[in-house]
């Protein structure tokens, strides 16, 4: 559960997905059977295809596009894996811009963005932003051959964030991507560091332009044999630009066609084009005046959509050409070049087309010469077809355009549900922007849709007032709306994590409205089972999801998003996570995460909780290799899409794995990342956990200055605990005590430690707390053996041994003191006729004898030329983490951004052979590399 949602009005579910192959921002034109060979660009294009970026700058019509899709053909069969984005104004938002990064990339492989992707619609400001592209570089950088991104159109992005955004893309691009940047501007990107590593191309319109010969067999391929003198002369009128040949040979054509001879040294000496705007002008005198007035009269209509199909631009002109007419017309001006060309790769029934951008233009240009009555009927029609064939972005654009706001806002509160379902609240998110907050206002659906959506962004006091606001309009007799913002309540609350809070809406959570969909009661099923849980009512949890009936929406079973059965089973597999019983815990989330890869997008929510009960498994098995492999990369991504309790197993496992390794200073980071956090949101459960482990880590290792000042944090903060929230004090509570007995036993206070311990584990086996328990029981025992009462030590270690064995613990027992290993070893050896506790007794002594990977390596040559690489800026965050400084001091003190500092470190890691900051400072000490002062890290 990472958001719980809300129902709001349904509609069937759109079976009709849209194709990224049907839309001509993610596919690049298809290049024409007449189209000249450029090999001297493509050669220079080819000897560059692992640099990192290509810039292409040229005007409108230059040819910039064209050389691009034949790039793009040459590469495809040396194995390179091609992703194509055409930005359009539109995109000149931030969420719209990294939005479409991961949807192009997508398309060649979906779990390239499929973090990125979780990441989008949860906030614009620049720190998400950029999180969001380095989880697309993640993504990238784990792709098995070399990507390029092809992105055209890029001065169309005029807003600082935009050009941002694709700064970090070029600044942490993985070695296997390869960015092409083409613009008609000079664009506002830092290129001097990768110039100086000789890692960009640049072309502009010198390189760009035809040379005579190019020109040459151009013409001939447009309109056959021209001498060639004459096509020297139109070289030399065209300056060899594309846009300009091109242009002359249509009028060539158009004359050919005419009966007209000499045509083109009649076009020769009437046409004097080196501009786009004069392009523009020739296009509306010479071409369009040519064509038959129907003709035009749909092209016209056609331009008001970034692409068309036969059937919308029937629909385009009122059925006053029928579908025969329109396929022939939009066939002919394709097999004539004229500016139509179908979208490449296109599939289904009808074919897909796209107009050049300046063919476009010039239309449009006409278009806005009419009236706006006519406009508005025209967009009018553009909104109705693409309402009726299921693609809601490009309807409500259109209904917008057509100053119906109203059905704009219908139809997005008619496709929210289906949204969902299909895990694509991206979307509704950019659909909601659109919209009016007049017309949000107006109606109730919207504004449920608007608290979801600041729940699903971290906006919770908007939410919460949302939510208030809904309620003070909302009739008490209004049961499903009602009821539907109970639900908003208590998923607010879990985000929260006060179940305290929970509980005072329990009883209007129990009353679910007759005839429920499975969405409703999905999501109170995941409220319950987490309040159940949180309460230690374990088998009432499970019991709530087990013998549920299936949950159907729209006559379909609801598997993914975040309230499906996926999420579901992710429930029973935490309730006996909390309980301790992770071998069940195990089989669950492993199946869960099988079958969400098959779910894909949809089944994300599910997929980020079960990796986080997992990893906690993992470790609980002294599998640490497998801990970092499956969440160390996603920490990020889990901090921010998980609910609170997701988080707090994220980083207090990695804190523990990275403990185990001899990682001091990441065991350490884990844990202030998990304070600073649950600080930020005021989840003192979290805090409380963060520093009751930080003072067992101070007092293990002698800081005991360090553990005093957090432990005084920790009492402070129980005491702090309202009597109000009487779940939360209970926990906090249990934290504290665990910092004290941890303090006692460095202290050899061992006789406060086993006061202390006894009503710890009366208040865990109160609470089903049993992994704790177990813990405790042990601590106890060994406490116990200390203070040489060791029939009491003897038999408390057996207690805690038999139900370890039973709840399928390990790390546990020997986590709970240093000593407990000797005391289980010791225990055991009496024991030696019962073959299940000298069975479990091996394992437990084979996780403490297996010998994690030392961090510590022989020096070589070619580790030093490794170090010897990083940057000044790399050295300098080196030297601030053997300060043991966290990720946001280091931001702070070198002017950065967390994110940014995250991303040295993978270098820093990459450079020196290393996976951890202690690696790290040890390898720089051992080579002595400079800071930026010149002096040795220390």
């Amino acid at each position: 559960m990472q958001q719980i949602p809300v129902s709001a009005t349904t509609c069937p579910r759109n079976t009709d997905d849209q194709k990224f192959s049907a839309d001509p921002r993610w596919t690049p034109p298809r290049s024409g059977a007449r189209v000249v060979a450029r090999e001297r660009l493509i050669t220079q294009l080819l000897d560059a295809r692992r640099k990192r970026c290509i810039v292409v700058q040229g005007p409108a019509g230059s040819g910039k596009t064209t050389a691009l899709v034949a790039w793009r053909e040459a590469l495809l069969p040396l194995g390179f894996d091609i992703a194509w984005l055409t930005f359009s104004p539109d995109a000149d938002d931030s969420t719209h811009c990294v939005d479409y990064l991961v949807t192009s990339l997508a398309q060649i492989d979906p779990s390239i963005g499929r973090e990125a992707a979780l990441l989008g619609g949860r906030g614009t400001d620049d720190e998400a932003v950029e999180r969001t592209v380095i989880a697309l570089v993640n993504g990238i950088a784990n792709h098995p051959t070399q990507v390029v991104l092809v992105l055209d159109d890029v001065h169309h992005l005029a807003d600082a964030r935009n050009h941002e955004a694709l700064q970090w893309l070029l600044d942490y691009a993985p070695p296997n991507l390869h960015i092409a940047l083409l613009s008609r501007t000079m664009l506002p990107l830092a290129l001097g560091r990768l110039r100086d590593q000789g890692l960009v191309l640049e072309l502009d319109m010198r390189d760009l332009r035809f040379t005579a010969q190019e020109s040459e067999v151009f013409l001939k391929a447009q309109i056959g044999e021209i001498p060639a003198k004459e096509a020297r002369r139109l070289h030399q009128l065209a300056d060899g630009w594309a846009a300009g040949l091109q242009l002359f040979a249509i009028h060539a054509k158009l004359r050919q066609k005419a009966g007209c001879a000499g045509a083109p040294q009649e076009a020769a000496s009437q046409i004097q084009l080196h501009d786009p705007q004069a392009f523009a002008e020739y296009f509306d005198r010479e071409v369009l005046s040519r064509l038959e007035a129907p003709e035009v009269e749909l092209l016209i209509r056609m331009a008001v959509c970034t692409r068309v199909c036969a059937s919308l631009c029937v629909a385009l002109v009122a059925n006053e050409q029928d579908a025969a007419e329109v396929v022939a017309l939009l066939s002919r001006l394709d097999s004539d070049n004229l500016f139509v060309a179908p979208i490449e790769a296109a599939t289904g029934a009808e074919v897909w087309y796209r107009l050049n951008p300046l063919f476009r233009e010039t239309l449009l240009g006409r278009f806005r010469a009419r009236s706006q009555r006519d406009q508005r009927d025209v967009h009018m029609r553009a909104w109705a077809w693409f309402r009726d064939h299921g693609h809601p972005d490009e309807a409500v654009h259109h209904a917008l355009l057509a100053g119906d706001t109203s059905a704009a806002a219908d139809l997005v509160l008619q496709v929210a549900r289906p949204l969902q379902v299909k895990g694509d609240l991206r979307k509704l998110v950019a659909l909601m922007r659109m919209l009016p907050e007049a017309e949000i206002e107006t109606r109730p659906g919207l504004r449920m849709w608007m608290a979801h959506l600041h729940l699903y962004a971290r906006r919770f006091d908007a939410c919460a007032a949302a939510i208030a606001a809904l309620k003070r309009d909302t009739g008490e007799n209004d049961t499903r709306p009602r009821y539907r913002l109970t639900l908003l309540d208590a998923a607010l609350a879990a985000q929260r994590d006060d179940p305290d809070g929970a509980m005072s809406i329990l009883p209007e959570l129990l009353r679910t409205p007759e005839h429920s969909d499975g969405w409703i009661i999905g999501a109170r099923n995941n409220l319950l089972s987490w309040l159940y849980m949180h309460r230690g009512h374990y088998e009432d949890a499970r019991r709530l999801q087990l013998d549920a009936p299936p949950l159907i929406v729209d006559g379909a079973p609801l598997v993914g998003t975040n309230v499906g059965t996926l999420s579901g089973r992710c429930f029973v597999g935490f309730s006996y996570a909390l309980e301790g019983k992770f071998t069940q815990t195990e089989r669950i989330c492993r199946d869960v995460l099988f079958e969400a890869e098959q779910y894909g997008h949809a089944a994300a929510d599910a997929s980020c909780f079960a990796s986080a009960l997992l990893a906690e498994v993992l470790y609980e098995f002294n599998e640490l290799d497998a801990v970092r492999k499956l969440i160390e990369s996603r920490a990020d991504l889990l901090e921010r899409v998980s609910i609170p309790d997701s988080v707090l197993r994220v980083h207090t496992v990695l804190s523990a794995t990275h403990w185990l390794l001899g990682h001091r200073l990441d065991a350490f980071a884990y844990l202030e990342r998990l304070d600073e956090y649950a600080s930020q949101r005021d989840l003192p459960r979290l805090v409380a956990w963060a520093l009751a482990e930080q003072v067992q880590r101070h007092v293990s290792i002698g800081q005991m200055d360090a553990a005093d000042a957090t432990l005084a944090r920790l009492d402070a903060l129980a005491a702090s605990i309202p009597a109000e929230r009487p779940g939360t004090r209970a926990e906090v509570l249990v934290a504290a005590g665990q910092a004290h007995v941890d303090w006692c036993v460095a202290h050899e206070d061992f006789e406060a430690a086993a006061i202390r311990l006894q009503p710890l584990i009366a208040r865990c086996d109160e609470r089903g707390w049993q992994r704790r328990a177990v813990r405790f029981g042990m601590q106890a025992a060994v406490v116990a053996a200390r203070l040489g009462r060791l029939d009491a030590a003897r038999d408390g270690a057996l207690a805690a041994l038999r139900r370890g064995h039973r709840l399928g613990l390990l790390r546990t027992l020997l986590d709970a003191d240093p000593g407990a290993a000797e005391l289980i070893r010791r225990v055991l050896a009496d024991e030696r006729d019962d073959p299940v506790l000298a069975f479990y007794g091996a394992r437990i002594d084979a996780a403490r004898s297996a010998a994690p990977a030392s961090p510590a390596r022989a020096a070589t040559q070619a580790d030093a030329r490794r170090a010897e690489v990083l940057s000044e800026r790399e050295t300098e965050v080196v030297r601030l983490l053997s300060q043991a400084l966290p990720n946001k001091k280091i931001a702070r003190t070198l002017g950065l951004s967390p994110e940014t500092v995250k991303w040295h470190l993978k270098n820093i890691y990459g450079k020196l052979g290393v996976s951890s900051r202690d690696e790290a400072v040890a390898r720089v000490r051992d080579f002595e590399l400079g800071c930026a002062s010149g002096e040795a890290v220390r």
